[in-house]
């Protein structure tokens, strides 16, 4: 695997936000065409769904862009109004390291008026279905005569549905000296007579056919609306009583809400994200790790550290935007030969993305009906074990035997009443069961370690 930080013409603003997005490692796609997308060349890449190709595009279209410049700079062409949305969300992600970028979705089915008063002021990228984008160009709204990138995504889907005559058209509006990229899952003769047309002679052509490999776990998907979710979500864990479980988030707020909503129904819920200072994710971490709770609720960017062994359920409360994100969320559970599942809520907002998903996976997902999880009563889901946190760490030379002689002595706690054991620079966590932890916190307060008074508190939500 190859990581994004080698891509030297990458601002390292970029780098920290792709990380901040999960992505670390380029698929083989990136790393095929990435470096010459960048050099400014033409590529022609044979790429399936989801084989990371928008990230790819992307992060070379936003590198050439200048903010400053308020003109359309680069314009994707995509066959559906779904793909263009999804480009466009995936486009707006990756221009975060950068301020000023406008990106502008222009597709048929939607009011031709709006979208004029949006091109008063010409964004500096334009994503769009064939169509509506040269309707645009003959009404004068739209002007690509300062264009540097042209993207055709998905060039295959676009000629079967008969948008050969409308590409031209909108290619010849176009500067001689572009850059063009054109993306294609098949490489059929007309796309090799299109990509003559359109591309330079010397364009890099590239052909990958990985496509990663879905876990061994049984997947389930159950449609429902952002309304529907959380009861749902709430009766899942009820039902299913997963030993440990994450939840995966989109946003920081979402993660916390949830976590607080499932903590008042007695499912014991942890938050991790990444406006939690490095101390409280630390903790968060050690926590759900060693049984003090059972669901944690998390954002990709958050949950990459997580490396929980034996992970029985993942549960994508949305969709992630892109396939390979979702295989790597749910690659998490069903290892070292361990039974796994993963559920996912999919509101009407995300078919797209779930169909991507199909076509990524190459098979049929298994739709489960939402009913399924209304009946019967709630049961709450408690974790087995609370935390206590012991001022004193590696600096102070405590090691774990220090701590289980103190708890299984004195105190005379039994050995399998004592838990997971971590020790940091400046402080050690252990897992005591649930029903003894308020009287070990007692007893190791009262007795002494290393010849020195205990101060330690017991972790809480």
């Amino acid at each position: 695997m190859t990581a994004f930080s080698t891509l030297t013409a990458l601002p390292a603003s970029q780098i920290a936000n792709l990380g901040e997005m999960g992505y670390t490692d380029m698929t083989p796609i990136q790393a095929a065409t990435l470096p010459a997308i960048l050099a400014r060349r033409d590529v022609r890449a044979q790429a399936k769904t989801g084989s990371g190709k928008t990230a790819a595009f992307g992060i070379g279209l936003l590198q050439h862009i200048d903010s400053s410049r308020y003109v359309t700079q680069a314009l994707v062409l995509c066959p559906t109004r779904e793909l263009a949305d999804q480009v466009s969300n995936v486009l707006r992600q990756l221009a975060r390291f950068t301020r000023n970028i406008k990106i502008l979705t222009l597709c048929g089915g939607q009011p031709l008026s709006a979208q004029r008063d949006s091109l008063a002021h010409a964004p500096h990228i334009v994503v769009g279905t064939p169509g509506r984008i040269l309707d645009h160009l003959k009404r004068e709204t739209l002007k690509l005569d300062q264009l540097a990138t042209l993207v055709l995504d998905e060039a295959d889907r676009m000629l079967e549905m008969g948008f050969r005559d409308d590409m031209e058209a909108v290619a010849a509006l176009t500067p001689a000296s572009r850059q063009t990229l054109l993306f294609s899952a098949t490489w059929p003769e007309s796309i090799a007579s299109l990509s003559a047309r359109f591309q330079r002679d010397d364009a890099l052509h590239v052909a990958t056919e990985e496509v990663s490999e879905l876990p061994a776990i049984e997947q389930e998907f159950i449609e429902a609306s952002q309304n529907e979710k959380l009861p749902l979500l709430q009766a899942l864990l009820s039902q299913r009583q997963p030993a440990s479980c994450v939840v995966f988030c989109n946003t920081k707020r979402e993660c916390d809400d949830i976590a607080a909503a499932l903590n008042q129904q007695d499912i014991s819920a942890l938050a991790l994200h990444g406006d939690l200072e490095q101390r409280d994710r630390e903790r968060v971490l050690i926590r759900f790790a060693n049984g003090s709770g059972r669901v944690l609720v998390a954002t990709d960017v958050a949950a990459r550290g997580l490396d929980i062994k034996a992970l029985a359920m993942v549960v994508n409360y949305q969709l992630a935007w892109d396939p390979e994100v979702h295989v790597h969320r749910i690659g998490r559970t069903g290892r070292a030969g361990e039974q796994g599942s993963a559920v996912s809520f999919v509101a009407a907002d995300e078919m797209a993305r779930a169909h991507a998903l199909e076509d990524f996976l190459q098979q049929p997902l298994n739709w489960v009906a939402a009913s399924a999880l209304k009946k019967g009563a709630r049961q709450p889901l408690p974790a087995a074990m609370m935390t206590l946190c012991i001022d004193g760490g590696r600096k102070a030379k405590i090691r774990p035997g220090d701590i289980l002689g103190a708890l299984t002595g004195e105190a005379g706690f039994r050995a399998d009443q004592i838990g997971k054991i971590d020790i940091t620079p400046s402080h050690a966590y252990v897992a005591v069961a649930a029903s003894e932890a308020k009287a070990a916190l007692v007893r190791l307060k009262q007795g002494k370690m290393k010849g020195k008074s205990v101060r330690a508190i017991l972790l809480k939500d």
